[in-house]
């Protein structure tokens, strides 16, 4: 008979929570109609507004990167993927460094003002974000206008210019069929969920990202509250999803260990099997079954396994074979840390 169990948490479920706030600078054109001087005037003044603050940002131009710093930026969910591919010459960003607050300068808006945090934590995510954008505009006039709210370069943002959004893992629910449910009845109840990357990408390790879709007539304490009340939804279910998984003890032990085998004895392991074998062993810490490993040293790995994070971390650039084996020499080194 097994000797563990479990009692899933919010917090077991809920990776990472993020907010993120459009704002645009009142009297200059959007992006796509600005030309490359007024893009860089864009940084100025960001640069500028945030001298006197307190929160420890460092602006840095996308073209001053090399390619490996700016996916890894990408892997860590802290600049879009478009951004980092196609704003070279304007792009920049402003960002401490625990990397929990960043603003994107130059990508679909002016300033994107985001924060993150580990767990469910939006209320106080949220109340970051907004001490940043109004700490900035004290020297930063936002574009505004009072029927709409905030104007942004995509109308599905204009009003609140809002966008908040938690990382879920979601094993159970694949393994009991049952995501494909889950996933549609969030998008009925007015909220996307996407892959980890967000628009356009597909989960990796049964993450997805649940965000709000609405930002028009809707105040940004009501956009959370939704959020929460979705996410709360969406974690009873796995629950109920990893008691059935439990009346099949070994079998679910079985799946666990062997993941857990192949992740600390592998030789050689590609990105997207390390995303599987990781989510299998997150699944059995969460659940009880493994105690070998932590739950901190899995999300270093998460981080460090990606395919840039991995190159900057050993400071070389390899071919796909050579990553493989490096990635499985990097797992055992923050294993036995």
């Amino acid at each position: 008979m097994s000797n563990w169990y479990f009692e899933t948490t919010n917090e077991d479920t809920v990776i990472s929570t993020r907010v993120r706030i459009a704002r645009n600078i009142s009297g200059l054109p959007f992006i796509s109609k600005m030309n490359d001087e007024q893009a860089l005037n864009v940084i100025k003044i960001v640069e500028e507004a945030i001298q006197n603050t307190n929160y420890g940002l460092k602006v840095m131009l996308l073209k001053d990167m090399d390619d490996i710093t700016k996916l890894s930026l990408v892997e860590k969910h802290i600049i879009s993927p478009e951004f980092a591919l196609n704003k070279n010459e304007i792009g920049a960003i402003a960002i401490n460094q625990e990397e929990n607050i960043c603003i994107m300068i130059n990508e679909e808006d002016h300033l994107r003002i985001q924060t993150f945090s580990a767990g469910l934590n939006l209320e106080s995510t949220l109340s970051l974000a907004r001490e940043i954008e109004e700490t900035l505009n004290k020297n930063v006039n936002y574009a505004y206008d009072e029927k709409y709210g905030f104007l942004t370069s995509c109308p599905t943002n204009v009003g609140t210019a809002l966008r908040a959004s938690v990382m879920v893992h979601l094993p159970a629910l694949t393994k009991t069929y049952n995501i494909e449910k889950v996933l549609n009845a969030v998008n009925g109840f007015g909220m996307n969920i996407r892959g980890i990357y967000g628009e356009g990408t597909n989960s990796k390790g049964n993450l997805y990202q649940i965000s709000n879709k609405q930002t028009l007539g809707i105040t940004a304490n009501e956009t959370i509250k939704n959020l929460k009340a979705i996410t709360d939804r969406i974690i009873e279910q796995e629950k109920l999803a990893r008691q059935i998984l439990t009346k099949k003890p070994i079998e679910l032990e079985d799946e666990i260990y062997r993941a857990y085998g192949l992740l600390t004895n592998c030789r050689k392991i590609s990105s997207d099997e390390c995303s599987i074998l990781l989510s299998e062993i997150r699944l059995g810490i969460e659940l009880g079954i493994i105690k070998e490993i932590k739950e901190s040293t899995l999300n270093k790995i998460e981080v460090y396994t990606k395919p840039a994070n991995l190159q900057k971390q050993i400071g070389q650039v390899f071919g796909g074979y050579e990553r493989d084996v490096k990635r499985a020499e990097i797992i055992k080194q923050i294993i036995n840390e």
